[in-house]
């Protein structure tokens, strides 16, 4: 995975969480120096579950600083929060948090937002408890912040919502084998650019799987 991503020289990587099982001291470092071996300089993290279990979350700001973010890009905004709660698998984003969003989506740039659960309900996930549990206020604030593209984790199920112009893309896993169904382990590949500066963007998202292969999801204009 490692070696198809430093092929691909990506603009920007993105992690939705669940990099460690226990939230342990000793499985942050080896994720540290897996990562570390990705070549791109712009690479973003938010905890998962998992990741703030024992106080994990402690050892994920030493290492990746800071769990609720905004960052810009060139012609990209991203803006990361931490949905974990610790020692929980419920995901909370917080009526607190609300309002920095708000205002770091307030620019005309491309969107993104990162969390680890679900936005909104995804097939072969069983019953949907791990939707988070304001997910319907943050839904009504990242459509009216016009956000494009939400990333999420969690289930280690890959899929693609369009909802309102704005895409919500699940991850699946590629480094467990903990897969459901018929899903096969694969990263997300999203290729988004605006060549021609007239404000639409081309978006395109692809799976990748373990040899290489891609298969195109979905492709857009917004």
């Amino acid at each position: 995975m490692v070696d198809g991503i430093n092929q691909l020289e990506p603009n920007l990587v993105v992690i939705t969480g669940d990099l460690t099982e226990n939230g342990f001291s000793a499985e942050y470092d080896g994720v540290k120096r897996f990562i570390d071996k990705i070549e791109c300089k712009n690479k973003i993290l938010v905890p998962g579950n998992h990741d703030s279990k024992n106080a994990g979350y402690v050892h994920f700001e030493d290492l990746f600083t800071d769990r609720y973010f905004s960052r810009n890009f060139e012609n990209v905004t991203v803006v990361g929060a931490d949905s974990s709660q610790p020692d929980l698998d419920e995901g909370h984003l917080g009526r607190e948090n609300y309002g920095w969003i708000k205002e770091a989506f307030s620019g005309e740039k491309f969107k993104v937002f990162a969390m680890h659960h679900h936005l909104v309900p995804i097939p072969l996930a069983g019953r949907e408890n791990t939707v988070l549990v304001d997910a319907g206020d943050v839904l009504e604030l990242l459509n009216r912040c016009k956000v494009n593209l939400v990333l999420c984790g969690h289930c280690h199920i890959p899929w693609v919502w369009n909802l309102n112009n704005m895409l919500v893309v699940n991850a699946g896993t590629f480094c467990s084998s903990k897969t459901r169904g018929k899903t096969k382990q694969c990263y997300n590949l999203i290729q988004a650019d605006n060549e021609n500066h007239d404000g639409d963007w081309k978006v395109r998202v692809s799976r990748v799987f373990s040899k290489g292969d891609r298969e195109l999801v979905t492709e857009t204009v917004m």
